[in-house]
């Protein structure tokens, strides 16, 4: 499964998960630090941070955000959090 969090405090819960679960998480630039991102991915956790905010992204970033999801992990069922 793939959890895709919008806000922060989504993504820390959402890794919280993955590490239990081995999701794979994905989040927008302004939920995690770069810090961040590798602190986690180095203890295990399969995350990715996208290149962009997501907190107050228009329904089209979103969308395209999906887009990607989709080529990178297709057939995978994604949780999008709802803001």
């Amino acid at each position: 499964m793939v959890y895709l969090a919008i806000e922060p405090r989504a993504a820390i819960e959402a890794i919280r998960l993955a590490i239990e679960t081995g999701w794979i998480v994905l989040v927008g630039s302004d939920a995690i630090t770069p810090e961040e991102q590798k602190r986690y991915s180095l203890s295990g956790v399969n995350l990715t941070r996208f290149s962009y905010p997501l907190a107050n992204a228009t329904s089209e970033i979103v969308a395209d955000a999906l887009e990607t999801i989709e080529e990178h992990h297709p057939g995978e069922i994604v949780w999008v959090q709802h803001a």
